[in-house]
């Protein structure tokens, strides 16, 4: 039976990959747009927050439609919209009067693949019969780290032999992932996320649930962790070792996927010999530790190796929170790992937002941005001990 499904985890792993894609690829086009199309900075962060905000509106709205359409046509419309978003790209800011109007249009469409992705894969993946599925969560997670590190390398290496000019051309090749998966998830065997005779719970089920707030508030925080110091390590690496943007990006967020992804991947190989919650707890205080390294440490190397120990700390937070939300809410369903989703997409925006904000009341000081949101890999590490108590976990209501 499990072998059977093989063929559908490995879909899964290329959705991921595919997200990827969607999130990576764009952000290294943005001041070619601006030299292109004349699309002043302004107007180029409009189309990052444009991307999040598609992107939550799905998490939100995708517990209502899912299930009445399927999982099978759900995951195939995102990948179509994926390739379609991208393909916009390289054709409607070319034959729309407004190239801004073109490449907001591709965005959106674009937006509507990743948000969709990112609220079918993991269930997808849970439905599956394997033997262990914290491994194979935490497997999964792992490459979108890995697609994020190939987007970022294969495209500089494609713009540095065959020039930025020609990014249409290389967007036309990203594309063929979609496409394949698309054609891939078309025929593999789908399992029912809930057993037959049971019926998934609601969200107003879900919110009567104090486990599931408590999961909510560390989906919250793992994607603080994360992004709060994602964001801003290639700004570290620019502005603390004097070197230039490509080498900077290399040696900041590329390091930080990296180990990101090995400690997916490390514990998608060996998560059937080590307890969930004590890896979390232990990512947690190493994250704890990377923060302070970053904001108190004098020297910028250290900093920077800082950035890089967070990669390694926060990589089982995100699919170690869904693994237990799995295994604690029973038929949780469509809307649980909608508003997982839509929880960790918050956090995604928050952390890196309250760094900025946080740097920018204190003359630029990120150091200080970062060291403010510290607090998040300690609300993670608390909603781990609250999950043990009784209290709290033997209060779950039964579905309808």
């Amino acid at each position: 039976m499990e072998k059977k499904y093989q063929k559908t985890i490995y879909a899964c792993f290329i959705g991921y990959i595919v997200q990827a894609i969607v999130n990576n690829f764009v952000p290294l086009l943005f001041l070619t747009f601006e030299s292109t199309y004349h699309v002043p900075l302004s107007q180029i962060t409009i189309l990052i927050t444009f991307n999040f905000g598609i992107q939550l509106l799905v998490d939100l709205l995708s517990a209502g439609f899912v299930d009445k359409i399927g999982y099978r046509a759900s995951i195939l419309i995102a990948h179509v919209a994926s390739a379609s978003g991208l393909l916009g790209l390289a054709v409607l800011p070319e034959i729309l009067p407004n190239a801004y109007a073109g490449l907001l249009i591709s965005v959106t469409i674009y937006a509507l693949g990743g948000g969709l992705l990112e609220v079918l894969v993991s269930p997808i993946v849970e439905s599956c019969p394997t033997k262990n599925k914290e491994k194979a969560m935490s497997l999964l997670h792992s490459f979108y780290c890995w697609g994020h590190v190939a987007v970022v390398l294969l495209s500089t290496l494609f713009f540095s032999v065959f020039g930025i000019e020609n990014w249409k051309i290389l967007t036309c090749i990203w594309i063929i992932i979609p496409v394949a998966n698309a054609f891939l998830f078309s025929r593999v065997p789908m399992a029912p996320l809930v057993e037959e005779g049971e019926k998934g719970m609601t969200m107003l089920d879900l919110f009567k649930s104090k486990v599931f707030w408590v999961l909510m508030l560390m989906m919250v925080c793992s994607g603080a962790s994360e992004q709060a110091v994602s964001q801003w390590a290639s700004t570290f690496a620019e502005r603390g070792l004097g070197i230039s943007k490509t080498l900077g990006d290399l040696a900041g967020p590329m390091a930080f996927a990296v180990l990101m992804g090995g400690a997916r991947a490390f514990y998608g190989k060996f998560g059937d010999k080590i307890d969930l919650d004590k890896f979390m707890v232990g990512s947690g205080i190493l994250c704890i530790a990377s923060y302070l390294c970053i904001s108190l440490s004098p020297s910028p190397a250290m900093s920077l190796a800082g950035c890089a120990a967070c990669g390694l700390s926060v990589g089982i937070m995100w699919p170690g929170s869904f693994s237990k939300a799995s295994a604690l809410v029973k038929n949780g369903g469509t809307a649980m790992f909608a508003l997982l989703a839509l929880a960790g997409d918050l956090g995604c925006s928050g952390g890196p937002t309250l760094v900025g904000f946080i740097s920018s009341i204190t003359a630029g000081d990120l150091k200080k941005g970062i060291l403010t949101a510290i607090f998040f890999p300690l609300l993670l590490v608390a909603g781990i001990y609250l999950l043990k108590n009784p209290k709290i976990s033997n209060k779950r209501p039964s579905p309808k």
